[in-house]
């Protein structure tokens, strides 16, 4: 991984993990480690937001044998959706699913590549949760502990794997 300062803006420090993306060993052995913990858990979905988010999930999903639900950027899914507005380091955004995209009292792990602030997530649970999902876990390959992501989603078993 990588750091680069004043990305997006001036003031924020941007963790690039396309370096670990285009290693094969170390990106197949972070979703091995990240699918491994969930593997003898019922999990149903594996639910992710996009984009970096989609890489991981969808690997993982993969890996155990489960369906991936994406969740994306106002606008961008066809049929009915679910929305979720939250703020970010650097602004707003609001996110979407599929208002069908888990059966009822499904086991949806949640899958991301890095816990900032814990906006993002803390809204793709509460989506999951509003389509009757229920939040079985949230998998993070990379957290940014100083700035306190946890707290938002204080409510939920959480795993990480690299601690910045």
């Amino acid at each position: 991984m990588r750091s680069i300062p004043d990305w997006p803006k001036k003031g924020i420090l941007f963790r690039d993990i396309t370096p670990l993306l285009a290693d094969k060993d170390a990106f197949s052995a972070a979703i091995e480690i990240i699918s491994d913990r969930y593997k003898n858990k019922k999990i149903d979905y594996v639910a992710a937001v996009e984009a970096r988010g989609f890489i991981f999930g969808a690997a993982v999903a993969a890996r155990l044998g489960v369906g991936f639900v994406p969740i994306r950027k106002k606008g961008k899914l066809p049929y009915k959706t679910e929305s979720a507005t939250y703020g970010l380091e650097y602004g707003k955004d609001t996110i979407q699913v599929h208002s069908d995209a888990v059966k009822k009292g499904a086991n949806v792990l949640m899958v991301d590549d890095l816990l900032a602030t814990g906006g993002t997530m803390a809204a793709a649970c509460s989506l999951i949760e509003k389509i009757g999902g229920s939040v079985a876990g949230i998998a993070f390959l990379v957290e940014l502990k100083d700035l306190n992501g946890r707290e938002k989603l204080k409510n939920y078993d959480i795993s990480v794997e690299i601690v910045f």
